[in-house]
């Protein structure tokens, strides 16, 4: 098994939106920029509207980011390798992939590495209105993402080490079923009607399809070098599959079950990695790591229409559900891209757009991440 570096992993957004992302070390031959001071606690009183939550990998915590003014206004501390996180339904909870594996990659030697503390490995149940850790459940052997059932009842976890996914029960964590799933599976997501689940294998560039009602594997799909997520029309009609190390976006008809097209994407630095839909279908968005980017493609035509330049190493992705503003998780440069879809510039909320988008500078936040929404009132 090849362990990676921590980066910037989920962003999941509540209305309050919830973003997690998580990160440590930067791959070789890449700097990190400085973070900036800890974020507060909880202040007594929450500044009001939409958070996002960013998961920080090496720290073990999670740090919410007040939308509106770009802040950090509180951190949460989770356990070891807070990762993947996804909101509930109702915007009441977010749950985090924790993991004891400890952190390697690129320029680590992994023989000098402690052994795994399977004691840390499970899901955090974090509650949005107490802003803390309320449980962890267990959640199989070295989780890296989660997803969500739309009846919020049953999470989906991959378990890189074991090359396995396993379904729980949300309410006690009790096992309902564990799949095969190849090697180092990573993405997760569940076709939005709630009876297929994706899940990418970035050791055997696949993807398993599992049904989620019967509980049982469907077939496993070749897709190209490398597959990081899945991103699903609301429709449910299609997948769309980022090969990192392929440049390329695999297209999966996701009723059948079968893969389309693969379309190449152009540049010299094109490694996509997170991928979001927008809420009308009409748009992909997907960032690009080493690129500095995020990609747009126009869901109908399955062409590139245009892109954005962000952060360093950008990964995690995400949504409002007005369709209106991408946030990025941006790994090496330890910060969140705020991006207007119109203009498809970085913008400021409430100072005049630029270029490269502005900048939630919190607690090392990390690289790679994945996306939901959920109302909250927080």
């Amino acid at each position: 098994m090849t362990r990676r570096p921590a980066y910037l992993h989920t962003i999941t957004a509540l209305l309050c939106l919830t973003a997690a992302c998580s990160r440590g070390q930067a791959p070789a031959g890449e700097q990190q920029k400085p973070a900036s001071a800890p974020a507060p606690a909880a202040p007594a009183t929450m500044p009001p509207g939409p958070k996002l939550f960013v998961t920080n990998e090496a720290g073990g915590d999670l740090t919410v980011i007040d939308i509106g003014t770009a802040k950090a206004v509180a951190t949460i501390p989770l356990g070891k390798r807070p990762r993947g996180i996804r909101a509930s339904p109702d915007g009441a909870t977010v749950y985090v992939a924790l993991s004891g594996s400890p952190i390697g990659g690129p320029g680590v030697d992994e023989s000098k590495l402690p052994p795994p503390d399977k004691s840390a490995d499970g899901i955090g149940v974090v509650s949005v209105k107490d802003l803390k850790l309320v449980r962890t459940i267990r959640g199989g052997s070295d989780p890296e993402q989660v997803a969500l059932s739309p009846d919020g009842k049953t999470l989906w976890v991959t378990n890189e080490d074991v090359g396995e996914a396993t379904a729980l029960d949300s309410s006690d964590g009790h096992v309902l079923g564990s799949f095969k799933a190849g090697a180092e599976p990573e993405g997760v997501n569940l076709r939005p009607d709630g009876k297929v689940v994706y899940v990418t294998s970035e050791g055997d560039n696949t993807v398993t399809v599992i049904d989620a009602v019967k509980m049982k594997v469907l077939k496993t799909l070749d897709v190209g070098a490398r597959p990081r997520s899945t991103a699903f029309l609301p429709d449910g009609s299609r997948a769309y599959v980022p090969s990192e190390n392929g440049s390329s976006m695999t297209v999966i008809d996701a009723q059948r079950h079968r893969v389309l097209k693969t379309i190449p994407l152009p540049g010299q630095v094109v490694r996509p990695m997170g991928t979001a839909v927008s809420p009308d279908g009409k748009f992909l968005f997907a960032t690009t790591g080493r690129g500095k980017k995020v990609i747009i493609l126009d869901t109908k035509t399955n062409q590139q229409v245009g892109e954005v330049e962000v952060g360093e190493r950008p990964w995690g992705i995400a949504v409002s559900p007005d369709g209106a503003t991408l946030f990025t998780a941006n790994g090496t440069s330890n910060d969140v891209s705020f991006v207007d879809v119109a203009s498809r510039t970085g913008v400021m909320p409430g100072a005049e757009s630029n270029v490269g988008c502005a900048m939630s500078r919190g607690r090392k936040l990390g690289v790679s991440a994945f996306a939901t929404f959920s109302a909250s009132t927080r």
